[in-house]
């Protein structure tokens, strides 16, 4: 029987992204390429030239996360960097001049108010609005880039991605998204319109807590030319075998993000029928103020819940007591890890405000464990 091939799963497609075509004799992942330069005789042609501006390892790892992003599509680039900080600076700074206003959520990452700084000593306007309730439309006027964080990191608010890409465009500006909680496989931002998809592929994307890694997805050729020019420019390239980790991870992907955010779905569920008042956060919870909105944009909801304690001193008993989540800061690895967010000075949160990141322990196991800490850390 004639017709279309069969689109492939999102597991099969994890599986099988950026490897390639098979070789008799040859491992179907190759190992990490480390080389600082490469055979390059007469005119400068061709892929490789230099470590700086290629690499192999990269390119393989490139073409896997851009399959993830945006499956089935040509035209998409998509380029890797050292961090997940390294490719949200390449953005911000090959896209704006002096002049330009740049909106950038004010409850986001920790780490942007320290962003703001240096754009603004750029001579780059920045104004700032809360992620939820599609804030951000009423500050796009006269703005050169929306850059969008959903859902927001650690409070867990979610906006309308498509909402916001139409009316920054209608207004002429570019629009970004940080990706980095949802995942290609909970979301996709070029897909419901955004000019560039951001993230750290140090979280749940690589999942293992064991290396750092960013990257940049966009179709634009100019746009994505100027963020490629960055890179090379302040030279924030990944190593060779941070690369070929990361590759390698994809592939359990699918059944990482699958346990991980179900359980944490059952942790927020506990959280939720607890006697206290913890002002639970998860964009799965049908109780969520976000959840409207996650599920019409979402296909998953993460592996993060935040909650918060009635003081700093209870939060702290509460993290001492926990047996099976470490006292760590990060998200999206195997090993649950928890922290007191306040801690670090750069999130407008209550002293008491707890970031869990559910790992792939037993759910029961985890569950137990969260409770039992919270009985204790009561007394």
């Amino acid at each position: 029987m004639s017709g279309a091939a069969r689109p492939l799963g999102e597991g099969t497609r994890a599986v099988r992204a950026g490897l390639p075509d098979p070789v008799k004799h040859e491992p179907t992942l190759p190992g990490p390429v480390f080389a600082a330069h490469f055979h390059l005789p007469g005119d400068p042609t061709g892929p490789y030239t230099y470590g700086r501006d290629e690499n192999p390892t990269w390119t393989r790892l490139e073409r896997a996360v851009g399959e993830l992003e945006a499956p089935g599509e040509d035209g998409v680039h998509t380029l890797v960097f050292a961090s997940g900080m390294a490719a949200v600076s390449s953005v911000l700074f090959s896209q704006l001049r002096a002049g330009d206003t740049v909106v950038l959520p004010d409850d986001g990452y920790q780490a942007l108010p320290l962003v703001r700084e240096q754009l603004e000593a750029y001579g780059i306007h920045v104004r700032t609005a809360p992620t939820g309730g599609d804030a951000q439309l009423d500050v796009l006027d006269g703005a050169r880039l929306l850059w969008i964080e959903t859902p927001s990191n650690p409070g867990l608010d979610v906006c309308d991605i498509r909402r916001l890409v139409e009316a920054a465009h209608a207004r002429g500006a570019l629009v970004a998204v940080d990706n980095t909680l949802a995942t290609p496989l909970g979301q996709r931002p070029l897909e419901l319109g955004a000019d560039f998809s951001v993230a750290s592929g140090t979280k749940q994307l690589t999942g293992h807590g064991d290396i750092l890694l960013g990257y940049v997805c966009g179709r634009d050729d100019a746009a994505m030319t100027a963020v490629r020019r960055w890179r090379k420019l302040v030279g924030a390239i990944p190593g060779p075998m941070e690369a070929w980790l990361a590759h390698r991870s994809l592939a359990t992907l699918p059944l990482r993000v699958d346990r991980q955010d179900a359980t944490a779905l059952a942790v927020a569920e506990a959280l939720r029928d607890w006697p206290e008042d913890l002002k639970v956060r998860y964009p799965g919870l049908p109780s969520d103020p976000s959840h409207a909105i996650a599920v019409r944009q979402m296909r998953r909801h993460g592996c993060v819940v935040s909650f918060t304690l009635p003081s700093r001193a209870r939060a702290e008993r509460f993290l001492h007591a926990l047996r099976l989540v470490d006292d760590a800061t990060s998200f999206g690895g195997v090993r649950s890890t928890a922290e007191r967010r306040g801690r670090w000075g750069g999130d407008a949160v209550p002293e008491g405000f707890i970031r869990l990141s559910v790992g792939a322990e037993d759910p029961e196991d985890l569950v137990a464990d969260v409770l039992r800490a919270l009985r204790e850390s009561a007394q």
